[in-house]
This record gives structure tokens, sequence and C-alpha cells, in this order.
């Protein structure tokens, strides 16, 4: 525990250096394009105008619990892709980053936290578009969709500790990344994005609440659709925080005795 606090307090030591990588980071990965970031957002915009023709407009498809389909889609799938992107980005951000980790003074522990104030940047936007989707419908906001921060550092939290972990052992094992985009594939089935959690079975569902991205997906449409407060599943909460601070005791253990071999396997 000692060793995960002083892990965040290098995070807070080191914000201004964190921030400005992180802006860097965003420019470098689309600098070659002539869209340049806009292609951050061109992918998400264009799975979800494809999901409101197919189902919206060519399928017609009903309203689930009283709420337009892509309505109900976008808050989740929007959270999810923000989910899926960062981690395999995080998992392979020690390998990207390999020129820092060979400078004898720099932290290399900040380094999956670049990845995930990146891709931060851009899923606030996407908060943003899915505020103007919900008013376009005109089921309008409320308080509960304040919730979005919480789950937002909810899912920055989850994001730190699976980043700490996976990016130390992709390092020397370098089919670790190819191991996660299997496990997103799956993740996406077994995540409430393109079902509905009420209409599974109870015992199902209660397996499927295992996967932490349940609780972050779930927590998007509550606070924006359903008007429902967090602290309406205690248990799902409870929970949510224990494996989250595993998580989190988990990578910072591993990265801490792995990084110092870190220069040797790049």
């Amino acid at each position: 525990m000692k060793l995960l606090v002083r892990y965040i307090a290098n995070l807070f030591d080191n914000k201004k250096v964190i921030l400005n990588l992180a802006i860097n980071d965003t420019k470098a990965r689309f600098a070659s394009s002539a869209l340049g970031v806009f292609w951050a957002f061109m992918q998400p915009m264009m799975t979800i105008l494809v999901f409101w023709f197919v189902f919206q407009v060519g399928f017609k498809t009903s309203p689930i619990d009283d709420v337009e389909f892509i309505v109900w889609f976008v808050p989740a799938f929007l959270v999810w892709n923000y989910f899926s992107e960062t981690l395999l980005q995080t998992t392979n951000s020690i390998i990207e980053y390999s020129y820092l980790v060979k400078k004898v003074n720099f932290n290399v522990s900040i380094i999956p936290p670049i990845k995930i104030l990146s891709n931060g940047f851009v899923h606030i936007v996407f908060i943003f578009v899915i505020c103007f989707i919900i008013m376009i419908y005109r089921y309008g906001l409320s308080i509960y969709s304040l919730q979005v921060i919480y789950y937002f550092v909810c899912l920055n939290l989850l994001l730190l500790g699976l980043g700490w972990f996976l990016s130390s052992l992709a390092v020397f094992v370098r089919d670790v990344s190819n191991i996660i985009t299997v496990f997103i594939q799956i993740g996406f089935w077994a995540t409430p994005v393109f079902w509905n959690p009420s209409d599974m079975n109870p015992i199902v569902q209660n397996v499927l609440k295992l996967n932490p991205m349940y609780y972050i997906c779930n927590g998007y449409r509550e606070s924006f659709i359903y008007k429902v407060g967090f602290w309406k599943h205690p248990v799902q909460t409870a929970y949510f925080w224990i494996l989250v601070l595993l998580l989190l005791l988990i990578g910072v253990n591993t990265f801490n005795k792995l990084y110092k071999k870190f220069d040797d396997a790049l």
C-alpha cells in the first residue's frame, strides 16, 4: 500500500510533465495525416452513424426501456471505445517510449498515465457528444448526468492499474498486446454495450457483473438515460472498488519489480 501511495504521489509531482507529454502524444499520433486529430473522432462517429442507419433507419429497432436504440447505445459504446483503445496503448506504452526509459533520471512509472490522459482528452469531447445526442432526441439531462465524472474517474483508475501491470509485462513478453486484443473482442460481448442487462437470465447477469466494465458502461447509461445514482448499487460499487484497488496494488508491485530490467529488454 505504501508503494501504491508513492506511485500516486509521483503522478501528482510530475503532473506538468505528464500533461505536456500527453498533449504531444495526441499531436504525434496524427501528425502525418492531413486531417490531424480529427481522425481520433472519425472512427467512433462513423461506427455510431452505421449503427444509427442500420438499426434506427433500416431495421427500425424498437426502443429499449422506452429509449431510442441509438441514444441507449451511444453512452456505453463510447466509454467502451475509450477503454479498449487506451488499454491497448498503455500496454505498448513502455515499448513505444523506450527512448525515455533509457534516460537515467526519467520516472518511467508516469509513461502509462500519459496514454490514459492523451485518450482522456478525446473522450471528454465524446461526453459532450453524448449530451448533444440526448438533447437532440429530447430526453433531457439531469443532475445525475454529473455522475459521469465519477464513472470517468473509476475507469481511469481501472486503466491505471491494468496499464502498470500490462505495460511492464509487455516489455518482456511481446505477445501480451495480442492477447489483450483477443480479450477486448471477447469483452465487448461480455459487456452491456450492445445488449440490455435486464434481458439476461439473472444468474448469467450476476456472472457478467464480475466484469468491471459492466459497472462502467451501465453507470454511463444510468447517468444519462435512467437517472439512477451509483449509490443504488452498494454491492456492485464495493466489488468494483475492491477490484480496482487490487489491480492497482498488483500493477505497482509488478511494475516496481520489473522496471529496472526494462533497459536491458528494450
